[in-house]
């Protein structure tokens, strides 16, 4: 079962909210020969996460499914990063489980002890019988927070979002069946609004479609840190009008030219959808621009693309916060 997005959390009477996690969905198969753990895109993750298959070998009953959400956590935050090189870790693998060891954050209950499906019963029924699966599970098998409080709500969005990492919001009908497939829960993303230096732009100067964005480290190298939605007609029109052409300086006789190179690299990318280089075209990294962006990030870089506000001509690049987690604080104002 999947989410809309929405603008904001819903409210009213019969909705219930959970935190939104930073990790990878998952629903796990206990079945008589182990554990099957099952990506939203079908892909078969169990090789790479035995810390959770031998919790829930342990702990869940033959016949049982479960939903949820695979993460990990690296320095008391969801750490998207450290998920990815489960995949990569080849030979480190329990190495890496043992020094990074990930949770799966339930929150769904799809069949129960011997195979008897759920699917048709409410929501609420489903959380219970979910509660009464884990009341001695370990650790790495962790019940999802629930409230109907918007009070506690907003202290997710407010507080966790930076302390944890969580993305937002997901709310639910507590009297809704399991319906695979079907977008009828709610997904709202924490957004903030911060600076960012532009850097960059597809298109061309003259008519920019996408902005490539920056941020300085703490030795004042400017680092590339992610990359617009398109833009509309009159923001392609307002940013024209505020780029700078690159200009090469000159250092100890030699030229100094752009910080990134050209192509971007694909792996700078981070967009599954794009795993060739980037073309683009370096600007003076001198403008700064407002954007209203998630809280997903890894590798320094936001995860996903983030919306151009506004360009701020007024404001210095030295002004801009630092490149992110390397200041207290980073993520803007919620």
């Amino acid at each position: 079962m999947l989410a809309a997005p929405v603008d904001e959390v819903p409210e009213g009477a019969g909705l219930v909210h959970e935190p939104k996690w930073d990790g990878w969905r998952v629903i796990a198969f206990r079945d008589d020969d182990g554990v099957y753990l099952q990506s939203r895109a079908g892909r078969n993750l169990s090789t790479y996460f035995p810390d959770i298959t031998r919790a829930i070998r342990a702990a869940v009953p033959v016949g049982a499914v479960l939903d949820g959400e695979l993460i990990v956590f690296e320095r008391g935050r969801t750490s998207f990063a450290q998920l990815q090189r489960r995949i990569t870790a080849g030979r480190g693998l329990l190495r890496l489980a043992r020094e990074c060891p990930a949770h799966y954050v339930l929150f769904d209950l799809l069949a129960d002890a011997g195979g008897q499906l759920l699917l048709n019963l409410p929501l609420s029924e489903r959380r219970a019988r979910l509660e009464r699966l884990l009341v001695d599970a370990p650790p790495q098998l962790t019940l999802t927070p629930q409230t109907t409080d918007m009070r506690e709500v907003w202290d997710w969005l407010t507080n966790w979002t930076v302390a944890t990492g969580i993305e937002g919001v997901v709310t639910k009908r507590s009297t809704s069946r399991y319906e695979p497939g079907r977008r009828g829960w709610w997904k709202y993303r924490t957004r903030i609004t911060t600076e960012a230096v532009a850097g960059g732009v597809t298109g061309s100067l003259r008519d920019p479609a996408t902005v490539l964005l920056g941020r300085r480290d703490r030795r004042g190298r400017l680092r590339y840190t992610g990359r617009t939605h398109p833009l509309n007609g009159a923001q392609r029109e307002e940013l024209a009008g505020a780029l700078s052409p690159l200009r090469a300086a000159q250092r100890r006789g030699a030229p100094v030219l752009h910080p990134w190179p050209e192509p971007l690299p694909a792996s700078w990318s981070g967009q599954l959808e794009r795993p060739e280089p980037l073309r683009y075209v370096q600007v003076e990294p001198s403008l700064v621009v407002e954007i209203e962006a998630d809280v997903a990030f890894e590798h320094q870089r936001w995860r996903h693309r983030v919306r151009y506000v506004r360009a701020l001509p007024g404001v210095s690049v030295y002004d801009v916060p630092l490149l992110l987690g390397e200041e207290e604080g980073y993520f803007g104002e919620p």
